[in-house]
C-alpha cells in the first residue's frame, strides 16, 4: 500500500492511501498533537466529505485498536518467511526485579539478542517500547527471537 505524505506548512503533516475499493483516506498530523481522520469525497478526490478530530489520548485508542492486530499478523509473517524466528508472549511476574524499573536495566538485547518488540498493559498495547519504558507486575512482554533466546528473557524478568 502507498501511502502519500504531504506537508502542510503552518499546520503538519497529511498521509494518505486509496483503499483497494478506491475510498481515499488520510490523516493530518498538526504541529499542535492533534490529529484529523480524513474521508475524502469518492466523486471529487480533492474534497473531504468527513473528518474526525482526535485528541492524544484517542488517536492513541485508535491507533491501538488498528495497531495491535497487525503487530501480531506481522510478527506470524515474519515467523512464516525466517526459520529459527519465534515470537514469545510472556507476563512480567509479580516480585519480578523489574516490575517498576526501566526495560532497560533488563539489558535483554544486550544479555540475550531477542528483543522486546510490545508490551501489552490493561488491553493497551505499547509498540516497540524505548529503554525508558517502565514495567510493571502483570505487563504482557512481546519477546522475537530464537526459542533459547526468548526462554533467557522469561527468566530475567522472572529472576533477574
Amino acid at each position: 500500500m502507498e501511502v502519500e505524505q504531504t506537508a502542510l506548512p503552518g499546520i503538519g503533516l497529511r498521509h494518505d492511501f486509496t483503499t483497494r475499493k478506491g475510498q481515499r483516506v488520510g490523516v493530518v498530523s498538526h504541529r499542535t498533537g492533534r490529529r484529523d481522520l480524513v474521508i475524502y469525497d469518492a466523486d471529487d478526490p480533492d474534497a473531504v466529505c468527513h473528518v474526525v478530530k482526535l485528541n492524544d489520548e484517542e488517536a492513541d485508542a485508535l491507533a491501538e485498536l488498528l495497531g495491535a492486530p497487525r503487530i501480531v499478523q506481522r510478527l506470524n509473517q515474519l515467523h512464516e518467511q525466517v526459520e529459527g524466528l519465534v515470537s514469545v508472549q510472556m507476563p512480567v511476574p509479580d516480585g519480578s526485579p523489574y516490575a517498576g524499573r526501566p526495560m532497560g536495566d533488563a539489558r535483554v538485547r544486550t544479555r540475550t539478542s531477542a528483543s522486546i518488540v510490545a508490551v501489552v498493559r490493561s488491553g493497551r498495547v505499547f509498540a516497540s517500547p524505548g529503554p525508558d519504558f517502565v514495567f510493571a507486575a502483570g505487563d504482557v512482554v512481546v519477546v522475537v527471537g530464537s526459542e533459547d533466546t526468548t526462554a533467557e528473557v522469561a527468566g530475567i524478568l522472572a529472576d533477574g
